[in-house]
């Protein structure tokens, strides 16, 4: 496996199986593991029956909603204990995120250590998006630069590609954050740790099917985590 593609999963039966169909398509050297949080929906147990048909496909179960940013932890965690993939994925599962696009970040990670898919890096890629939405997106990419320093057009996307050796040197049992916050602090960190970080364009249209995870608690508190991270004590990233 050259790839692990993480996707977190929450009451996404619309959408699952095709976007891991989508996935394995673009590559035999791809894999999938989903991290469900015990979707009411039965999301898991679809993943379940395409695992046991396809050693690609993998499943963690959880035991309820925990959130993004510690699924993705989990994943980070289960990608370097179980598997040697020297790339590491995330994603989302509602197709926001263009499967297609993944050769494009496996080619710029060839000398890069994190590649991160951006909607804002030759003006605004985004399809579908109320204005307030694209708004409040855009505006808390440019709050963040503002306040952090972090030379990212869009920091807040979840569309990324990991070195295997970045994940083995970020401190994962320190982060806490959720969100858009979970986003911006891992890059951050990369960041402040000298990690070669690049973007490149996406397309990002908004979810075909299901419903939006996006809350305003997911707001307030990126809008906390970029103060915390301004007068994070180095130690942090070394």
């Amino acid at each position: 496996m050259e790839a692990l593609i993480i996707i977190p999963t929450y009451n996404e039966r619309e959408n699952i199986e095709n976007i891991i169909r989508a996935v394995l398509n673009v590559s035999d050297g791809v894999g999938v593991l989903v991290v469900d949080d015990n979707s009411p929906d039965g999301t898991g147990q679809i993943v379940d029956a395409m695992a046991s048909a396809d050693g690609r496909v993998h499943v963690i179960h959880r035991e309820g909603k925990l959130g993004l940013g510690s699924a993705y932890i989990r994943g980070f965690k289960w990608a370097l204990a179980n598997t040697e993939a020297r790339y590491v994925f995330e994603m989302d599962a509602d197709f926001s995120h263009d499967p297609e696009s993944i050769p494009d970040f496996l080619e710029s990670i060839k000398n890069h250590d994190l590649v991160i898919g951006s909607r804002y890096l030759h003006g605004v890629t985004v399809v579908n998006w109320p204005l307030s939405r694209l708004i409040l997106s855009y505006g808390a990419n440019i709050y963040t630069r503002i306040v952090t320093g972090l030379p990212l057009k869009d920091s807040t996307g979840g569309f990324k590609c990991f070195r295997r050796e970045v994940l083995e040197q970020l401190p994962l049992d320190t982060i806490r954050s959720d969100g858009y916050s979970f986003q911006i602090e891992v890059n951050f960190l990369c960041w402040k740790k000298g990690f070669r970080i690049t973007e490149i364009p996406i397309l990002f249209v908004d979810r075909r099917v299901g419903i939006s995870k996006m809350s305003r608690k997911i707001v307030w508190e990126a809008a906390r985590m970029v103060w915390r991270l301004r007068f994070m004590h180095p130690s942090r990233w070394k």
